[in-house]
Parts: structure tokens; C-alpha cells; sequence
């Protein structure tokens, strides 16, 4: 079964590339959002496999997103997406559960590359690893 993807992006265009990226790569897209809240809202209805946050959006921004995400499920799989690379904002969506963060803008393999890895370290440990 197809991983499922919520895209929270305040562009269209954005989100629009983002799903170019991840439906030819074999993911679902559980769904979008177009601000912070919206984000925080469809991940509580749509349960998504992972979460894709700008950072600079409406309503609230996505570490502020990112912060309520990981309240409501601290195992929750999100990717920081933003033009935005300044390290103290790195360090903070880190700090709070990013599991990567990426600098538009970006390649696609750069963006599936994050997405494999995060799944990958994510997968609880095969019986023969005990």
C-alpha cells in the first residue's frame, strides 16, 4: 500500500510540484493544505504517513504546525520544506520533531531522497535485527 502524503504549502505552485515529485515516485497524496491550521486540521482528520510543512504560511506557521502535529502524535513524520534556511529555524523544527529540512529551491531527488530516509529510519527493526 501506497504511503500517503499531506502537502502544507500556502502556493499552489508549490503544492502543485510537490505532487509532480511524489505521485510518479509511488506516494499518495492524503491531502493539502494551504496554511498552518489547515495543516494541523487535515492531519488530525486524514491521518497522513508523513507531512510536508513549509515554514512561511498563513493562519500560524509551519513550526507552529509542526509543534502541534508532534502534541497530538509524537511519532508523526514530518519533512520541513522552505526557502527559508536560516539554521536557528533548522535547529528549531529539529528540536521539535523534523525528521529533515529541506532548502528550496529543490531537486526531486533531493525531496525523495528525505522522504525514503525518513520512512526507512522510521520502520520498526526487522525480527532477525533482535
Amino acid at each position: 500500500m501506497a504511503k500517503r502524503i499531506l502537502i502544507a504549502d500556502d502556493s499552489s505552485f508549490m503544492r502543485t510540484i510537490l505532487k509532480k515529485v511524489l505521485l510518479p515516485a509511488g506516494y499518495d497524496i492524503a491531502g493539502e493544505a494551504a496554511n498552518g491550521l489547515e495543516a494541523v486540521e487535515r492531519f488530525t482528520e486524514l491521518k497522513p504517513d508523513l507531512v510536508i510543512l513549509d515554514v512561511t504560511m498563513p493562519e500560524i506557521d509551519g513550526i507552529e504546525a509542526l509543534r502541534r502535529i508532534m502534541t497530538l502524535d509524537p511519532e508523526a513524520l514530518c519533512i520541513i520544506c522552505s526557502a527559508i534556511g536560516q539554521r536557528w529555524m533548522i535547529v528549531q523544527a529539529i528540536e521539535y520533531g523534523a525528521k529533515d529540512f529541506i532548502v528550496k529551491p529543490f531537486q526531486a531527488d533531493r525531496i525523495l531522497t528525505a522522504i525514503d530516509n525518513t520512512f526507512a529510519n522510521a520502520e520498526p527493526p526487522e525480527e532477525d535485527d533482535y
